[in-house]
């Protein structure tokens, strides 16, 4: 009955460092193999690096104040100093807003590509034409356009479609849309100059100043979608600024260095023309006020200009006496004081319905236009809209619930009530005065009542014509005054340094550091693997294991059979093989005299599965006892796998099976062999019943009559680990040998010999190192501090037909073995 053999790990087993190194020395050829091929992949990724490059540009924020303004013409004011003027052009140079405006001015979202070695590449103003595509009409993107000059004068246009649908876009409005495209190729041979007008592609191709078309150069042109083009240089553009300095550093990365030159300095010219624009709006929204006053005055005049001469023409009357002359100075200079002062007032009406109304306080025309000098009217007006710039530029850049756009709201808000309790006052004021105005206007006009019909008639035309031209001259000389302001006012942005190549920075350039990673990628891969297989490996690959998994003695260690049989001991007497079995014959015959065992010695030889070499040992162990000139016979007991006969060209007809059912005698079953000395009874024919023989009383009668005819009984039984047999034979023998075998015996089959050991239900066993090969995979030699203290000489002189590796093995045998192999329980 064959018993289930589990194989569990050994309680005392534990990760192996000198193993884990070995493997991973072992592995060299695959450290190397892999080295070449990290090698090979850096250089092949290092010919096809293209390369970025950082540049900057650095630009100052100055406070340049008009030297034109005085107090009296606020048309412009200061936007907070210096620091919040910083803050606010890095908010800008960062928005995404003022990134398209410089990629809209550009066309970056056009590229000029010519295949390289490895890529289209981007050769932005060498390429020697230019296309000015129809903004309004929707072109292909994402998709290359080849052309190929054909001579001086025509190009062909060759673009492969994938599918039957593509993406276009309207660079005017942005929107991009689907298009039907031919799929396949699509070819079409054009003019310089002429106009392309196909359903994905509408402009005309030209060639660029000063460039010549070289026949069959091959260029590309491609469209990309204009938000993914602006994102992506507003990820790559970097601003910095040091604190409270005024000095702005700009940078941008780029593969393309005149591509960054011409960016950073557009980014910078922008942002330039915005600031002015955006300083200038307080002049500009005045002009434009000032403008539809002139308008409306103009025409006032105009009518009472014609009215004053159609009236002297009718009437002959060309002047006024004196006393007329004097009513009308009058007059004239107290409706100019009521004008003015009704003109103070409707603003102020407008300025309050304003601050009542609206939302932003960015476009309040300037408070002297109507003539107003109050100087906390101008002051609040001016910081009012000095506030709101700074809220509509955090817009873009900051949550509309973040704490500085609820502070900024708190400051609009007070200046609000400010400037409304300062209209109130101011307007109060200007009541009052014009109340006296309109006294003083009753008590002339009381006085122009007693003048002529005529006279009175002149001086109210000539009243009306002189404060329409007073008040036109009034506009004129605003609207001048604001031209000079606005035209005198500069930017505050200073560049101090504008964007040129002189030496860009190459990002990535250190690329030998690839060959160091791929140096540790090589070496870490096989420490991993060798770890991981260390980690997880359960086979006993060198006596080393052996003496750290069981406290049983170790009896030998037997390298590796190359013949292609088991007699290695009788065909190569002087191998290191057969030594080493030599040295196992002679632990026995020290441990046979140390316990006093007289007359015949039983050994039994098992393993824990098959294929350990049990046979192989038990056939060498029985010849070297035989070659010593001792009658041993070689019995095997292994009934269901019985292999002995085929090493030594006997028949398995009749055997031990045979004998132990009484069909034959002792004599017939035992054969010669071509080794003197030595006899064989093989198994015999695979019974039913293997266990139940092996129990039977005739064998252990067998054993007792062959003791008296033999000086050695070796015992080849079946594996201990896999059926119960060879249990029942270890009363039958003074000693047994377990074979482990490297490379194949695994750590956890020892546990059940250790357990029988442990228990003392096994005595006299020993275990035998088997087919250990020195260059093993795993690295283990003989280097581990084992001695050989047998006392028999130095075994390796004198075997000539050993090669240099055979010698070399029985060198490290005798330092492996040394006194240890005595030490029997």
């Amino acid at each position: 009955m064959i018993e289930e053999f589990e194989v569990s790990e050994s309680s005392s087993s534990s990760f192996d460092i000198k193993k884990f190194l070995f493997r991973a020395l072992s592995y060299w050829k695959w450290f190397l193999v892999l080295l070449a091929i990290g090698i090979f992949l850096v250089y092949q990724k290092n010919i096809r690096e293209e390369f970025s490059y950082r540049l900057g540009t650095k630009i100052s924020v100055e406070d340049d104040s008009n030297p034109l303004f005085t107090s009296t013409q606020s048309l412009t004011f200061n936007w907070g100093g210096v620091t919040a003027k910083v803050q606010t052009m890095i908010v800008t140079l960062k928005s995404r807003t003022h990134h398209e405006k410089v990629v809209d001015r550009l066309e970056f979202y056009k590229s000029y590509l010519k295949q390289g070695r490895f890529r289209k590449q981007d050769i932005y103003k060498a390429a020697p034409f230019r296309f000015d595509h129809d903004y309004e009409f929707p072109q292909l993107i994402n998709i290359p356009i080849k052309i190929t000059f054909l001579d001086a004068d025509s190009y062909e246009l060759d673009v492969d479609f994938l599918s039957s649908t593509a993406k276009a876009q309207n660079y005017m409005t942005k929107d991009v849309s689907s298009i039907d495209v031919p799929m396949g190729i699509f070819k079409k041979q054009f003019k310089l100059g002429d106009s392309i007008n196909l359903p994905f592609l509408k402009g005309v191709l030209k060639l660029a100043d000063h460039r010549k078309a070289v026949p069959g150069e091959e260029y590309f042109i491609q469209f990309s979608d204009f938000d993914s083009v602006v994102s992506s240089y507003q990820g790559r553009t970097s601003v910095t600024n040091t604190s409270s300095s005024p000095i702005l550093d700009i940078t941008l990365i780029d593969k393309n260095t005149e591509k960054i030159v011409d960016y950073l300095n557009t980014m910078v010219t922008i942002l330039s023309e915005d600031q002015l624009n955006r300083k200038n709006q307080y002049a500009t929204n005045a002009i434009t006020f000032i403008d539809e006053q002139i308008a409306r005055v103009k025409n006032e005049l105009s009518d009472n200009a014609e009215a004053l001469n159609d009236y002297r023409k009718k009437t002959k009357i060309y002047s006024l006496d004196s006393e007329s002359e004097t009513l009308n100075d009058k007059l004239t200079k107290l409706d100019a004081e009521k004008e003015s002062i009704n003109r103070q007032l409707s603003y102020y009406s407008s300025l309050k319905n304003y601050l009542l109304t609206s939302s932003t306080f960015t476009e309040i025309p300037a408070p002297s236009i109507a003539g107003i000098d109050d100087g906390n009217i101008l002051n609040n007006v001016s910081k009012i809209n000095e506030l709101s710039v700074q809220k509509s530029k955090l817009q873009y850049s900051v949550r509309s619930d973040a704490s500085v756009f609820n502070d900024l709201n708190r400051q609009i808000e007070g200046l609000k009530n400010v400037l409304q309790e300062n209209i109130s006052a101011a307007s109060n004021g200007l009541r009052r005065e014009l109340q006296t105005v309109n006294n003083a206007l009753s008590n002339v006009e009381s006085q122009f009542s007693k003048l002529p019909e005529d006279q009175q008639k002149l001086i109210t035309i000539e009243r009306q014509y002189s404060l329409s031209e007073q008040t036109y001259n009034v506009f004129l000389a605003k609207r001048g005054e604001a031209e000079i302001i606005k035209a005198s006012n500069v930017s505050d942005i200073l560049i101090i340094d504008p964007a040129k190549n002189t030496g860009a920075t190459v990002l990535g350039r250190n690329l030998n550091v690839r060959y160091v990673f791929a140096l540790f990628a090589a070496l870490l891969i096989p420490l991993l693997i060798a770890f991981v297989l260390t980690f997880l490996d359960n086979s006993i690959h060198s006596p080393v294991d052996i003496e750290q998994l069981s406290s049983i003695p170790l009896l030998g260690v037997i390298g590796k059979n190359n013949l292609d049989d088991n007699l290695v001991v009788h065909r190569k007497p002087k191998s290191a093989v057969a030594e080493a079995f030599r040295a196992i014959r002679s632990n026995l015959q020290y441990y046979y005299r140390s316990h006093d065992l007289e007359g015949a010695k039983t050994l039994l030889v098992t393993s824990s599965v098959s294929g350990e070499g049990k046979t192989f040992c038990s056939i060498n162990v029985a010849t070297v006892f035989a070659l010593s000139g001792k009658k041993t016979i070689l019995l095997g007991l292994d009934l269901r796998k019985p292999k002995i006969f085929g090493d030594f060209q006997i028949k398995n007809d009749i055997g031990v099976v045979n004998y132990l059912i009484g069909q034959e005698s002792l004599e017939a079953i035992i054969q010669k062999t071509d080794i003197d000395h030595l006899d064989v009874i093989t198994s015999g024919p695979v019974p039913p019943n293997p266990s139940e023989l092996l129990i039977n009383e005739r064998l252990g009668e067998l054993i007792r009559v062959l003791k008296t005819q033999y000086d050695y009984i070796i015992l080849d039984t079946p594996p201990i680990g896999l059926v119960a047999d060879a249990l029942e034979l270890l009363d039958y023998v003074d000693v047994s040998l377990y074979v482990v075998r490297q490379d194949y015996t695994k750590k956890g089959m020892l546990n059940f010999i250790n357990e029988k050991y442990k228990t003392k239900q096994i005595k006299n066993i020993s275990l035998v190192y088997n087919g250990y090969d020195q260059k093993a995979k795993y690295g283990y030699g003989y280097g581990y501090g084992y001695g050989y203290g047998y006392g028999y000489g130095n075994y390796a002189n004198g075997y000539h037909e050993d090669d240099r590796k055979n010698k070399s093995f029985f060198k490290r045998v005798k330092s492996i073995l040394g006194l240890r192999s005595a030490r029997f329980k």
